[in-house]
Protein backbone atom coordinates (compact mmCIF):
# COMPACT_ATOMS: atom_id res chain seq x y z
CA UNK A 1 0.00 0.00 0.00
CA UNK A 2 1.17 3.46 -0.90
CA UNK A 3 0.12 7.19 1.51
CA UNK A 4 0.52 10.00 0.55
CA UNK A 5 4.65 11.70 0.16
CA UNK A 6 6.08 12.83 3.05
CA UNK A 7 7.85 16.15 2.90
CA UNK A 8 11.69 17.01 3.74
CA UNK A 9 13.18 20.27 4.58
CA UNK A 10 16.82 20.15 5.70
CA UNK A 11 19.21 23.09 7.22
CA UNK A 12 22.27 23.62 7.33
CA UNK A 13 24.45 22.46 10.83
CA UNK A 14 23.00 18.91 11.68
CA UNK A 15 20.59 18.87 9.08
CA UNK A 16 22.31 16.74 6.37
CA UNK A 17 23.14 14.57 9.56
CA UNK A 18 19.68 14.11 11.02
CA UNK A 19 17.65 13.43 7.32
CA UNK A 20 19.51 10.31 6.79
CA UNK A 21 17.91 9.28 10.64
CA UNK A 22 14.69 10.54 9.44
CA UNK A 23 14.49 8.63 6.13
CA UNK A 24 16.04 5.59 8.13
CA UNK A 25 13.46 5.29 10.58
CA UNK A 26 10.22 6.45 8.11
CA UNK A 27 11.28 3.73 6.05
CA UNK A 28 11.84 0.75 8.34
CA UNK A 29 8.44 2.00 10.66
CA UNK A 30 6.42 1.96 6.92
CA UNK A 31 8.14 -1.72 5.81
CA UNK A 32 7.12 -3.18 9.31
CA UNK A 33 3.44 -1.76 8.91
CA UNK A 34 3.02 -3.13 4.93
CA UNK A 35 3.88 0.42 3.42
CA UNK A 36 5.75 2.37 1.80
CA UNK A 37 6.34 6.22 1.72
CA UNK A 38 7.85 8.33 -0.66
CA UNK A 39 9.64 11.22 0.64
CA UNK A 40 9.85 14.84 -1.29
CA UNK A 41 12.96 16.76 -0.25
CA UNK A 42 13.50 20.21 -0.61
CA UNK A 43 16.41 21.02 -3.33
CA UNK A 44 17.38 24.00 -1.34
CA UNK A 45 19.52 23.66 1.66
CA UNK A 46 18.37 26.44 3.76
CA UNK A 47 20.86 28.21 5.96
CA UNK A 48 21.44 28.48 9.54
CA UNK A 49 22.29 31.29 11.90
CA UNK A 50 25.94 29.55 11.76
CA UNK A 51 26.10 29.46 8.18
CA UNK A 52 25.08 32.68 7.16
CA UNK A 53 27.38 34.44 9.34
CA UNK A 54 30.09 32.19 8.03
CA UNK A 55 29.13 32.64 4.05
CA UNK A 56 27.72 36.19 3.95
CA UNK A 57 29.67 39.46 4.01
CA UNK A 58 27.95 41.73 6.10
CA UNK A 59 24.27 42.60 6.76
CA UNK A 60 22.90 43.57 3.57
CA UNK A 61 23.88 40.20 2.24
CA UNK A 62 22.51 37.81 5.44
CA UNK A 63 19.57 39.65 4.72
CA UNK A 64 19.31 38.92 0.92
CA UNK A 65 20.13 35.13 1.84
CA UNK A 66 17.26 34.90 4.53
CA UNK A 67 14.87 36.20 2.48
CA UNK A 68 15.73 33.97 -0.59
CA UNK A 69 15.70 31.03 2.26
CA UNK A 70 12.03 32.46 3.26
CA UNK A 71 10.99 32.42 -0.21
CA UNK A 72 12.19 29.13 -0.81
CA UNK A 73 10.69 27.45 2.06
CA UNK A 74 7.26 29.20 2.14
CA UNK A 75 6.72 28.01 -1.91
CA UNK A 76 8.47 24.33 -1.12
CA UNK A 77 5.50 24.35 1.58
CA UNK A 78 2.64 25.86 -0.55
CA UNK A 79 3.52 23.21 -3.46
CA UNK A 80 3.53 20.44 -1.19
CA UNK A 81 0.21 21.40 -0.08
CA UNK A 82 -1.28 21.87 -3.45
CA UNK A 83 0.09 18.06 -4.11
CA UNK A 84 -1.99 16.77 -1.11
CA UNK A 85 1.09 16.21 0.82
CA UNK A 86 0.11 16.64 4.84
CA UNK A 87 3.06 16.55 6.82
CA UNK A 88 6.56 18.12 6.54
CA UNK A 89 9.67 17.05 8.60
CA UNK A 90 12.44 20.25 8.86
CA UNK A 91 15.18 20.19 10.27
CA UNK A 92 16.69 24.16 11.93
CA UNK A 93 16.89 26.34 9.88
CA UNK A 94 17.96 30.10 10.34
CA UNK A 95 14.98 31.72 12.84
CA UNK A 96 14.29 34.90 11.00
CA UNK A 97 13.54 32.82 7.57
CA UNK A 98 11.44 30.99 9.30
CA UNK A 99 9.94 33.17 10.82
CA UNK A 100 9.10 35.03 7.73
CA UNK A 101 7.66 32.15 6.51
CA UNK A 102 5.53 31.62 10.11
CA UNK A 103 4.10 34.88 9.72
CA UNK A 104 2.92 34.50 5.72
CA UNK A 105 1.65 31.09 6.54
CA UNK A 106 0.30 32.00 10.10
CA UNK A 107 1.63 29.79 11.97
CA UNK A 108 1.04 28.02 15.87
CA UNK A 109 3.37 25.23 17.88
CA UNK A 110 1.10 22.79 19.47
CA UNK A 111 2.26 21.37 22.51
CA UNK A 112 -0.28 19.15 25.06
CA UNK A 113 1.58 19.00 28.51
CA UNK A 114 0.45 17.16 32.03
CA UNK A 115 1.15 18.38 35.20
CA UNK A 116 0.35 15.48 37.30
CA UNK A 117 -3.57 14.92 36.51
CA UNK A 118 -4.06 18.53 35.25
CA UNK A 119 -3.64 18.85 31.15
CA UNK A 120 -2.43 21.60 29.73
CA UNK A 121 -2.63 22.47 25.99
CA UNK A 122 0.02 25.27 24.69
CA UNK A 123 -0.66 26.73 21.88
CA UNK A 124 2.62 29.45 20.34
CA UNK A 125 1.23 32.29 18.58
CA UNK A 126 3.99 32.09 15.89
CA UNK A 127 2.45 34.58 13.39
CA UNK A 128 2.78 37.68 14.76
CA UNK A 129 4.89 39.98 17.10
CA UNK A 130 8.51 40.94 17.42
CA UNK A 131 9.56 37.60 15.80
CA UNK A 132 8.15 38.26 12.80
CA UNK A 133 9.14 41.22 11.92
CA UNK A 134 11.42 43.16 9.35
CA UNK A 135 14.73 45.19 9.51
CA UNK A 136 15.94 48.09 7.90
CA UNK A 137 19.36 49.23 9.01
CA UNK A 138 21.57 52.30 9.13
CA UNK A 139 24.80 52.68 10.46
CA UNK A 140 24.83 51.50 13.90
CA UNK A 141 21.03 50.88 14.38
CA UNK A 142 18.41 48.58 13.66
CA UNK A 143 15.03 49.23 13.53
CA UNK A 144 13.11 46.70 13.71
CA UNK A 145 8.91 46.69 12.64
CA UNK A 146 6.11 44.02 13.54
CA UNK A 147 2.67 43.71 14.17
CA UNK A 148 -0.43 42.58 16.18
CA UNK A 149 -3.75 42.13 14.64
CA UNK A 150 -7.13 41.46 15.72
CA UNK A 151 -7.54 39.26 12.35
CA UNK A 152 -4.65 37.19 13.43
CA UNK A 153 -4.91 36.83 16.71
CA UNK A 154 -8.62 35.50 15.99
CA UNK A 155 -7.63 33.20 13.70
CA UNK A 156 -4.97 31.71 16.18
CA UNK A 157 -7.76 31.66 19.28
CA UNK A 158 -10.09 30.12 17.22
CA UNK A 159 -7.72 27.46 16.20
CA UNK A 160 -6.87 26.67 19.65
CA UNK A 161 -10.23 26.45 20.88
CA UNK A 162 -10.96 24.15 18.22
CA UNK A 163 -7.68 21.88 19.03
CA UNK A 164 -8.98 21.87 22.60
CA UNK A 165 -12.11 20.48 21.97
CA UNK A 166 -10.78 17.51 19.87
CA UNK A 167 -8.36 17.36 22.75
CA UNK A 168 -10.95 17.35 25.27
CA UNK A 169 -14.49 16.44 25.16
CA UNK A 170 -15.62 18.72 27.46
CA UNK A 171 -13.97 21.60 25.99
CA UNK A 172 -11.01 23.90 28.45
CA UNK A 173 -11.88 24.68 31.68
CA UNK A 174 -9.72 28.06 31.51
CA UNK A 175 -8.44 29.87 28.50
CA UNK A 176 -5.68 32.33 29.00
CA UNK A 177 -3.81 34.34 26.84
CA UNK A 178 0.13 35.14 27.54
CA UNK A 179 0.45 38.28 25.84
CA UNK A 180 3.00 41.33 26.94
CA UNK A 181 -0.45 43.63 26.27
CA UNK A 182 0.38 46.58 28.57
CA UNK A 183 2.41 47.83 25.11
CA UNK A 184 -0.11 47.73 22.81
CA UNK A 185 -2.33 50.56 24.36
CA UNK A 186 -5.25 48.42 25.12
CA UNK A 187 -5.83 47.31 21.64
CA UNK A 188 -5.71 43.40 22.54
CA UNK A 189 -8.16 43.95 25.86
CA UNK A 190 -10.46 44.85 23.45
CA UNK A 191 -9.99 41.90 20.90
CA UNK A 192 -10.04 39.29 23.90
CA UNK A 193 -12.86 40.60 24.99
CA UNK A 194 -14.74 40.40 21.46
CA UNK A 195 -13.78 37.16 21.32
CA UNK A 196 -14.84 36.07 24.71
CA UNK A 197 -18.68 37.36 23.67
CA UNK A 198 -18.14 35.62 20.39
CA UNK A 199 -17.04 32.11 21.47
CA UNK A 200 -18.87 32.18 24.53
CA UNK A 201 -15.32 31.61 26.93
CA UNK A 202 -13.87 33.50 29.16
CA UNK A 203 -10.96 34.20 27.57
CA UNK A 204 -8.38 35.48 30.36
CA UNK A 205 -5.70 37.77 29.23
CA UNK A 206 -2.87 37.91 31.90
CA UNK A 207 0.99 39.03 31.57
CA UNK A 208 3.88 36.80 30.81
CA UNK A 209 5.29 37.21 34.43
CA UNK A 210 1.77 37.00 35.88
CA UNK A 211 1.21 33.23 34.46
CA UNK A 212 4.35 32.76 35.12
CA UNK A 213 4.23 33.46 38.61
CA UNK A 214 0.75 31.41 39.19
CA UNK A 215 2.28 28.44 37.20
CA UNK A 216 4.58 28.51 40.20
CA UNK A 217 2.54 29.23 42.70
CA UNK A 218 -0.44 26.85 41.81
CA UNK A 219 0.77 24.95 38.71
CA UNK A 220 -2.44 24.49 36.06
CA UNK A 221 -5.86 23.91 36.14
CA UNK A 222 -7.04 20.88 34.49
CA UNK A 223 -7.96 21.54 31.16
CA UNK A 224 -6.48 24.68 30.70
CA UNK A 225 -5.88 26.10 27.04
CA UNK A 226 -2.41 28.67 27.01
CA UNK A 227 -2.56 31.06 23.97
CA UNK A 228 1.08 32.65 24.16
CA UNK A 229 3.00 35.21 22.04
CA UNK A 230 6.42 34.01 20.85
CA UNK A 231 7.91 36.85 22.97
CA UNK A 232 7.09 34.79 26.49
CA UNK A 233 6.52 31.30 24.56
CA UNK A 234 9.91 31.00 22.84
CA UNK A 235 11.82 30.65 26.14
CA UNK A 236 9.07 29.12 28.04
CA UNK A 237 8.79 26.43 25.65
CA UNK A 238 11.83 24.55 27.05
CA UNK A 239 11.10 25.52 30.96
CA UNK A 240 7.41 24.02 30.53
CA UNK A 241 8.53 20.59 28.78
CA UNK A 242 11.07 20.39 31.58
CA UNK A 243 8.16 20.88 34.40
CA UNK A 244 5.70 19.34 32.54
CA UNK A 245 6.87 16.86 29.70
CA UNK A 246 9.41 15.17 31.33
CA UNK A 247 11.67 15.16 28.80
CA UNK A 248 15.15 17.30 28.01
CA UNK A 249 14.71 19.60 24.34
CA UNK A 250 17.48 17.49 23.01
CA UNK A 251 14.84 14.64 22.98
CA UNK A 252 11.80 15.92 22.07
CA UNK A 253 10.14 17.06 18.62
CA UNK A 254 7.20 19.26 18.19
CA UNK A 255 4.41 20.29 15.91
CA UNK A 256 3.51 23.84 13.75
CA UNK A 257 0.38 23.80 12.11
CA UNK A 258 -0.43 25.97 9.38
CA UNK A 259 -3.19 28.24 9.27
CA UNK A 260 -3.28 30.19 6.13
CA UNK A 261 -6.41 28.55 3.99
CA UNK A 262 -4.08 27.37 1.10
CA UNK A 263 -1.98 25.21 3.39
CA UNK A 264 -4.75 23.65 5.22
CA UNK A 265 -3.93 20.11 6.39
CA UNK A 266 -0.61 20.62 6.42
CA UNK A 267 1.64 20.17 9.87
CA UNK A 268 5.20 20.78 10.07
CA UNK A 269 6.84 18.57 12.57
CA UNK A 270 10.37 19.81 13.73
CA UNK A 271 13.25 18.77 16.52
CA UNK A 272 13.29 20.54 19.77
CA UNK A 273 16.89 21.41 19.99
CA UNK A 274 18.29 23.92 17.13
CA UNK A 275 20.72 23.08 14.24
CA UNK A 276 23.80 22.31 16.54
CA UNK A 277 26.61 23.45 13.95
CA UNK A 278 29.20 22.55 16.46
CA UNK A 279 28.18 18.94 15.86
CA UNK A 280 27.67 19.00 11.88
CA UNK A 281 29.27 16.28 10.26
CA UNK A 282 30.95 14.41 13.93
CA UNK A 283 28.33 12.00 14.31
CA UNK A 284 27.67 13.15 17.60
CA UNK A 285 24.26 15.03 17.17
CA UNK A 286 21.84 13.03 19.37
CA UNK A 287 18.91 11.49 16.72
CA UNK A 288 16.08 10.80 19.38
CA UNK A 289 13.80 13.88 18.77
CA UNK A 290 14.23 12.87 14.82
CA UNK A 291 13.14 9.55 15.20
CA UNK A 292 10.22 10.32 17.15
CA UNK A 293 9.01 12.90 14.80
CA UNK A 294 9.69 9.68 12.19
CA UNK A 295 7.22 7.62 13.97
CA UNK A 296 5.42 10.38 14.61
CA UNK A 297 4.42 11.06 11.48
CA UNK A 298 4.47 7.38 10.50
CA UNK A 299 1.16 6.97 12.64
CA UNK A 300 -0.72 10.20 12.38
CA UNK A 301 -0.18 10.94 8.33
CA UNK A 302 1.50 7.21 6.90
CA UNK A 303 -1.28 4.54 8.42
CA UNK A 304 0.77 3.00 10.57
CA UNK A 305 -0.95 2.51 13.75
CA UNK A 306 1.06 2.28 16.99
CA UNK A 307 4.21 3.15 15.82
CA UNK A 308 4.98 6.12 18.52
CA UNK A 309 4.21 3.43 21.23
CA UNK A 310 6.92 0.83 19.27
CA UNK A 311 9.58 3.50 19.09
CA UNK A 312 9.20 4.64 22.46
CA UNK A 313 10.03 1.21 23.56
CA UNK A 314 12.67 0.68 21.10
CA UNK A 315 14.12 3.88 22.43
CA UNK A 316 14.28 2.61 25.57
CA UNK A 317 15.54 -0.23 25.18
CA UNK A 318 18.65 1.37 23.41
CA UNK A 319 19.31 3.70 26.12
CA UNK A 320 18.89 0.79 28.59
CA UNK A 321 21.53 -0.91 26.30
CA UNK A 322 23.84 2.17 26.89
CA UNK A 323 23.59 3.52 23.27
CA UNK A 324 22.91 6.94 24.16
CA UNK A 325 24.95 10.41 22.49
CA UNK A 326 27.34 12.09 24.58
CA UNK A 327 24.64 14.63 25.82
CA UNK A 328 23.08 12.15 27.76
CA UNK A 329 26.00 10.67 29.25
CA UNK A 330 27.13 8.23 27.11
CA UNK A 331 29.81 8.02 24.01
CA UNK A 332 28.14 6.59 21.39
CA UNK A 333 27.41 8.57 17.89
CA UNK A 334 24.25 9.12 15.77
CA UNK A 335 24.45 6.25 13.47
CA UNK A 336 24.84 3.81 16.46
CA UNK A 337 22.07 5.16 18.43
CA UNK A 338 20.01 5.31 15.12
CA UNK A 339 21.14 1.67 14.46
CA UNK A 340 20.25 0.41 18.04
CA UNK A 341 16.64 1.61 18.19
CA UNK A 342 16.14 0.17 14.67
CA UNK A 343 17.57 -3.29 15.95
CA UNK A 344 15.41 -3.22 18.63
CA UNK A 345 12.42 -2.03 16.55
CA UNK A 346 12.48 -4.92 13.90
CA UNK A 347 13.53 -7.02 16.80
CA UNK A 348 9.88 -6.56 17.83
CA UNK A 349 7.12 -9.59 17.11
CA UNK A 350 4.75 -6.74 16.10
CA UNK A 351 3.81 -3.26 16.35
CA UNK A 352 2.32 -2.09 19.45
CA UNK A 353 -1.19 -1.69 19.55
CA UNK A 354 -2.79 1.60 20.38
CA UNK A 355 -6.77 1.58 21.73
CA UNK A 356 -7.85 5.19 20.32
CA UNK A 357 -6.18 7.83 18.42
CA UNK A 358 -5.10 10.93 20.44
CA UNK A 359 -7.44 13.56 19.59
CA UNK A 360 -5.34 16.09 19.69
CA UNK A 361 -3.52 14.25 17.18
CA UNK A 362 -6.11 14.02 14.89
CA UNK A 363 -7.12 17.42 15.01
CA UNK A 364 -3.36 18.39 14.38
CA UNK A 365 -3.27 16.02 11.30
CA UNK A 366 -6.39 16.98 9.12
Amino acid sequence: MTVPPIALAVGRGTGPDLAPVFERVLDRIARLHGTRVRVERSPRVYHSYVSLRAEAAGTAEIAALTEQDAAHYEWFCREQAAAGVRAVFRTAINAQSLYLVRQRLAAVKVEPLTAGTARLLLVRDQAQGFYTGENRHSPGKVVRTMEFSRAVTEQVVRYAVERARQCWPEGPARVLLAYKYHLLDGALDDWTEQLSAELGLDVALFQPDTVNRNLIAHGPEDRTLLVAGNEWADIMHVVLLDRYGSERQENRCTENVHLHPALAGLTEYQTVHGSADDLAGRDLVNPVATIRAAARIAERHADCPGAEAAVEAAIAAALARGARTPDLGGTAGTTEVTDAVLDALSGASAPVPVPAQDPTARAGAR
